[in-house]
């Protein structure tokens, strides 16, 4: 008789990753359903039917799913929002994350054939195409959530916090989006005035929010293209977010463009990406990529590559932290240029 074989593992993980498939797609159904707007007060799936115009039936199992990914809650039921769903996936809650959602969706991998289709024939022939200014014009408004939802109040107070920061004049925010990082920055100085430098469609997002937010005689745009045009000089502080990747084939000629832009003394600070585990974590920042690294674009950074390079510039007085985010661990390099 042959025995059955010994199974020591837990193979609990296959059954997760199918299940974060659903999750995903589940989330999604949600917010194209602009569901999460009708679950602000409690209601039933009746209510939501109504409401939708859809198949009673069919609506409360897809609720009972939502609450089982944990996005709402069920009680006596009874349908509400989660917490988070009510912070970031209800449209007019200023942190809405909706459309970033679906943004990093569509950029992400498509289907299993596609992937088997690159694994066995590699990276296509042509340069794929980084997108359209629209698309890049739409990707800022939808991070503005993100950033203002807490990360750029965050990372305001850290930096407030550098050594020398209430001398500082002037800041650049380098391929600043939104420029949420700058104002919130701004916002933390009695005096410093900054400068949003950003592609010029994504530059008149950023004007947008600075005068929203009554900003315009402190934080002023610049549009081009920061790898090839002059970005200004004399800087106090230059901040960079998740902008170094785009140029990370030529990283060490854009980290002494920076040097050359700030006034002696001045702080350079990196916030970025850094793989650990032999390039395999985080896993989310792995496999949100994975479609762009088959292609043939991998950007990005293995952590202390960005240190590296400010060390190989010159710069000095360089601090590396690893800062938690609600997308992923970030890295934060802080470098100063020596005042001789």
């Amino acid at each position: 008789m042959k025995p059955l074989p010994k199974m020591d593992v837990d193979l609990g993980f296959l059954f997760d990753t199918i299940g974060g498939r659903i999750k995903s797609r589940l989330l999604l159904a949600a917010i194209e359903l602009k569901l999460f707007d009708l679950l602000t007060s409690e209601q039933s799936h009746g209510d939501i039917a109504r409401t939708l115009g859809s198949h009673p039936g069919n609506t409360g199992l897809f609720l009972d799913s939502l609450a089982a990914s944990g996005l709402v809650e069920k009680k006596n039921g009874l349908y509400h929002n989660s917490d988070a769903a009510a912070a970031a996936l209800v449209t007019t809650s200023p942190a809405y994350m909706g459309e970033m959602i679906q943004m990093m969706n569509s950029m992400s991998v498509g289907d299993s054939s596609e992937l088997r289709s690159l694994v066995l024939d590699g990276p296509p022939s042509t340069r794929t195409d980084s997108g359209s200014q629209e698309t890049w014009t739409a990707y800022a408004r939808s991070m503005a959530n993100y950033q203002r939802g807490g990360i750029a109040q965050k990372m305001a107070e850290i930096v407030s916090g550098t050594k020398g920061f209430s001398s500082f004049g002037k800041m650049l925010d380098l391929g600043g989006g939104p420029g949420l990082y700058c104002l919130a920055m701004v916002a933390e100085h009695p005096s410093m005035t900054g400068v949003v430098f950003d592609q010029p469609p994504v530059a008149e997002v950023a004007r947008e929010f600075i005068q929203a937010y009554g900003m315009e005689e402190r934080v002023t745009v610049m549009g081009g293209d920061f790898a090839n045009d002059p970005i200004g000089e004399g800087y106090d502080l230059i901040w960079a977010s998740a902008t170094l990747n785009f140029v990370r084939k030529d990283l060490n000629a854009m980290v002494e463009k920076i040097y050359n832009a700030l006034a002696p003394g001045g702080v350079f600070i990196s916030f970025a990406d850094g793989l650990t585990h032999e390039r395999t974590q985080p896993s989310i920042y792995v496999l949100t990529n994975l479609i762009n690294v088959l292609k043939g674009e991998d950007l990005m950074f293995d952590k202390g590559e960005i240190a590296r390079a400010m060390e190989t510039a010159g710069f000095r007085e360089i601090e590396s932290t690893t800062v938690e985010t609600p997308m992923m661990p970030m890295e934060l390099d802080i470098a100063r240029k020596p005042r001789s």
